[in-house]
């Protein structure tokens, strides 16, 4: 095989990103993807001919897209066809009570009118309040740490300035989330719902940082939905990459990566090939480094994480099939009764919860539910679980007890689904760890639980020159939007140490402006 100016290592959002920025600087790009398609993470599954989305089901951060696309020379537009949200999430209560199901909207204004009916005027305006704090706390960080490389523990306040100082402290790094929710919600009900964001990032409310509040201000900015799935942006971001002239290699692992004196000197593939470089990126996991997957003469690049910091996994059915009774909405939340029970089992007993919240993404519906009309329809169901598939194999009595549970708590909520098995695939973490190894099935990388979390997810570039990360479990986080900025990142290390180059400009100022 032909030699390349740079290897990527996953055909992910994160390594998809940086082929696109690399190739448009001039330099020849193979990307090696050990599946066959593109999209890690944001994978399909076929369910009796049906495709069906099983990873990431929501789009926000569009300007993200926008400018990368940009990069390519085309529009996302062009290859996507986007539909921007009015409902974000359905979200319903297991209590038996009439009053237990509340939409969030895009529009604040139908939000607070919602939530006053639902819940009193006084926690209407605590979540004015909140919107407020959330949009501040996102505006504060987006430039200086989730566009920028990661600082160091004493880089951020001087990027932020000094005169912002005060705004920093209001991130609230110092905060536990659930806490911090209390200032605004007295409900238990909503405190439950704007805790949920902390699981976007794998993570339990009651240990992860006030900071994580800023997901909810970007599903605020706007969520949207991808005809045809979100595979289809995975798929469109490839072609981008191939009409620059980026080559790619599917059903192809990288099984080593070489080194010599510290420096990248080439990649062993898993068809014998071995291609001489001198800069790789790795879109994988960092666990997958740390333990030696890619040979030991670059194990050293990330330190090894304990497994009691790995984000949370999760057990999923993908599903065709028949539902009846609660009308559900393109995203839907059915909430267990004690939450903190919840997050105990996942993260402090290791298990399976008793008493799960439930999340569907019904594939086929619109954003406030329309679209299906009785017929059979794709579904994602989901409840968190830990990551521990590298220590349980998950066996078929673990995941006919949890679905059990799960759809009894469906059912009390009004949700009726057809329980044909033939038209549902679960996936465990014990099956995400086999996807994604050294990671246990976590999906997320490192929790982000405690103000250090952020400092100890690791940045694009590594201690062996011409080693760099991309995806969730590097610097900025997990997320479809972050791992796409990840890339980015990347991308812009590998120019900087190409004397050649001046590296990537980063995010278009229109599209910073855009994201206000």
């Amino acid at each position: 095989m032909s030699d390349f100016d740079v290897v990527i290592a996953g055909a992910g959002m994160g390594g998809l990103a940086a082929a696109i920025e690399l190739q448009a600087e001039g330099l020849r790009v193979l990307v090696v993807e050990r599946a066959d398609k593109p999209g890690g993470k944001m994978r399909q599954v076929d369910v009796d001919g049906h495709k069906i989305d099983s990873g990431p089901t929501v789009l926000t951060m569009r300007w993200v897209f926008d400018a990368l696309f940009e990069t390519a020379g085309t529009r996302l537009e062009d290859h996507v066809g986007l539909k921007r949200a009015d409902v974000l999430a359905r979200h319903v209560w297991d209590n038996g009570e009439p009053n237990r199901t509340l939409d969030l909207y895009a529009d604040t204004k139908q939000s607070h009118e919602a939530i006053a009916d639902f819940a009193g005027i006084r926690e209407a305006n605590g979540y004015l309040e909140f919107c407020e704090e959330t949009r501040q706390i996102f505006n504060t960080l987006r430039d200086p740490y989730m566009c920028a490389q990661r600082p160091g523990l004493f880089d951020l306040p001087l990027r932020v300035g000094l005169s912002k100082l005060g705004a920093l402290y209001r991130t609230r790094p110092f905060m536990r989330m659930w806490d911090a929710l209390g200032r605004h919600f007295r409900d238990p009900r909503l405190h439950q719902l704007f805790g949920r964001y902390a699981t976007y990032c794998g993570s339990s409310p009651y240990q992860a940082a006030a900071t994580l509040m800023l997901v909810a201000h970007v599903e605020q900015e706007g969520v949207w939905l991808v005809n045809g799935g979100m595979h289809n942006l995975a798929r469109a971001l490839e072609n981008a990459a191939r009409d620059l002239g980026v080559e790619f290699s599917y059903s192809t692992a990288v099984t080593k990566i070489t080194s010599k004196n510290n420096a990248v000197t080439g990649v062993l593939l898993s068809n014998g090939s071995y291609i001489n470089t001198t800069q790789v990126v790795t879109n994988s996991d960092v666990a997958a480094i740390a333990t030696g997957l890619f040979g030991p003469q670059v194990q050293s690049a990330v330190p090894l994480m304990a497994s009691d910091e790995r984000s949370l996994s999760a057990l999923t059915w993908s599903a065709f099939t028949k539902t009846s009774g609660f009308p559900l909405a393109h995203h839907s939340v059915f909430f267990s009764l004690d939450y903190k029970a919840e997050f105990n089992d996942l993260f402090n007993h290791g298990k399976v919860p008793e008493k799960p919240t439930v999340y569907i993404c019904a594939q086929d519906r619109d954003d406030a539910g329309g679209g299906v009309g009785g017929a059979e329809e794709r579904l994602l169901i989901l409840v968190n679980a830990p990551a521990t598939g590298d220590q349980s194999d998950f066996d078929k009595s673990i995941v006919d007890e949890c679905r059990k549970r799960t759809f009894a708590l469906l059912q009390r909520c009004g949700l009726e689904i057809d329980p044909s098995e033939e038209r549902m695939i679960a996936t465990t973490p014990a099956d995400f760890n086999q996807l994604f190894p050294a990671t246990g099935g976590a999906l997320y990388g490192r929790a982000s639980h405690g103000w250090r979390a952020s400092f100890k997810r690791p940045a694009a570039d590594t201690p062996i020159k011409g080693l760099y990360l991309a995806g969730g479990s590097a610097h900025p986080g997990p997320g479809i939007p972050m791992a796409t900025l990840s890339g980015r990142l990347a991308a812009e290390r590998v120019l900087a140490a190409r004397p050649r180059v001046h590296g990537v400009g980063g995010i278009p100022q229109k599209y910073l402006e855009a994201a206000q």
